[in-house]
């Protein structure tokens, strides 16, 4: 099992920047494949970005490439999501996931989940 607990979200303008953290209980980290969701009010969870064991590949949605970038440290049992260029619709909470699998890019298919970081992005 891993615990995951996010940290850095916030209140930004529109064309700032927000790096979300996301860390991880357990000694097993490097065996998980992690990614980032978000949840806008009255909204389906969707995929934002999604990285492999070792950070050697990633995957990100259509409206955050360019934008994002998600990386991992398995030393620190660590991934992170550098958010930049944030737009209005950006603004939702955000959840890190964990799985064993790489190749599913919907929630069900995710197995843990953090509580949470709430980013609002202002006009």
């Amino acid at each position: 099992q891993v615990q995951l607990v996010e940290s850095g979200g916030g209140l930004v303008q529109a064309g700032g920047s927000l790096r979300l953290s996301c860390a991880a209980s357990g000694r097993t980290f490097s065996s998980y494949v992690m990614a980032w969701f978000r949840q806008a009010p009255g909204k389906e969870r969707e995929f934002v970005a999604a990285i492999s064991w070792s950070g050697g590949t990633t995957n990100y949605a259509d409206s955050v490439k360019g934008r994002f970038t998600i990386s991992r440290d398995n030393a620190k049992n660590t991934v992170y999501l550098q958010m930049n260029s944030l737009k209005p619709e950006d603004t939702a909470v955000y959840y890190c996931s964990a799985m064993k699998g790489w190749g599913s890019f919907t929630p069900t298919a995710y197995n843990y989940w953090g509580q949470g970081t709430q980013v609002t992005v202002s006009s």
